[in-house]
């Protein structure tokens, strides 16, 4: 038997999630049966999207179950195989984050090629955010020759990937992020070419400085001011990439739509709201462009680490408090 701990759902949170609201339980596993493998993770992703999943609602993904370990995307080593697809000390991702260790079919896991790169970036940049910002960029916003584009939380795993691979395409870019460590690092790391402190200053009106010749793209990853700022300085024909909105996740209450949504007809926009996992048909072109930039040195990412299982709820709840900077991620034993 093998000892792992995870954790739970222990009760669903009203607005913003609380400790409260996660237990941490210890399990035993037996050995994997016909067919199966056993894994001990090493890295687990915490994202925004897993808040929607707290809550007992219909989506585009089943919610967490109380009781049950969560779930996430992971990265481990198989230290057990009942499979002749994979052997010990193969990394391997996976859906079975939230935990230290666990069993399942070998086709529920993914072996993991590194290609150079460290295992934990294929849960950030080389892995579904890097591919939820090819896939918005290019697919859903259709970038083209001469674009201005505009990225809310430009910082982040998903916005940081969408500013370089603007850059890379040769484009003008307006980035946002809170505090001036973070816009630095937009400024002078990823090279956009505007960068907007939030907290220093209104949205509305440092956009409306930073393109006084229009946004064409609006990659949006907050919701609230920012949308409005983007529709208010939206050129006709421009269209909108609608990532997330995580400033809206924990409301209690409706929050008030864009005051501004109106000028949407009057600019004849496209507001499109996607989710990656219906894009995998992209996944082999990403993996194209992202060897290429990297082997080339154009990429660059930040990682904020929190270390073993326990404190998985902190990490998870630094991301509604902005103390992410780049991929926000738990390194386990």
């Amino acid at each position: 038997m093998t000892t792992s701990r995870e954790i739970r759902l222990k009760s669903r949170p009203v607005g913003l999630p609380a400790p409260a609201n996660f237990e941490l339980a210890t399990v035993e596993l037996p050995a994997p049966g016909p067919g199966e493998v056993q894994v001990r993770n090493t890295w687990m992703t915490v994202d925004p999207y897993m808040r929607g999943r707290m809550n007992d609602v219909k989506s585009y993904t089943p919610p967490f179950q109380l009781g049950e370990a969560m779930q996430g995307g992971a990265v481990g080593e198989v230290v057990a195989s009942n499979a002749p697809s994979l052997k010990p000390g193969d990394l391997v991702q996976s859906m079975f984050g939230w935990r230290e260790a666990f069993n399942a079919p070998a086709a529920a896991v993914q072996k993991l090629e590194t290609h150079g790169l460290p295992p934990q970036a294929f849960l950030g940049a080389a892995g579904m955010p890097g591919l939820t910002a090819y896939v918005g960029l290019l697919r859903i916003a259709a970038l083209k020759e001469g674009d201005v584009v505009f990225v809310s939380a430009g910082s982040g795993a998903v916005g940081s990937m969408v500013c370089q691979i603007a850059k890379l395409k040769g484009h003008k870019v307006i980035a946002s992020a809170g505090g001036p460590a973070k816009t630095a690092f937009l400024r002078d790391e990823l090279g956009v070419d505007i960068a907007i402190d939030y907290k220093a200053e209104p949205i509305g009106e440092a956009l409306a400085k930073a393109a006084p010749e229009g946004v064409d793209v609006y990659f949006e990853n907050v919701g609230g001011e920012h949308l409005e700022a983007a529709l208010a300085c939206a050129n006709p024909f421009a269209r909108f990439a609608l990532c997330g909105m995580i400033s809206m996740y924990n409301a209690t209450t409706p929050p008030a739509g864009p005051r501004n949504i109106v000028l949407a007809v009057g600019k004849s926009l496209r507001l499109e709201g996607f989710i990656v996992s219906n894009h995998a048909d992209m996944a082999p072109a990403f993996q194209k462009d992202l060897a290429a930039w990297h082997a080339a040195g154009k990429l660059k990412w930040k990682e904020t680490v929190f270390e073993g299982i326990e404190k998985a709820p902190d990490a998870f709840l630094g991301l509604f408090k902005g103390e992410n900077f780049g991929k926000m991620l738990v390194k386990l034993a």
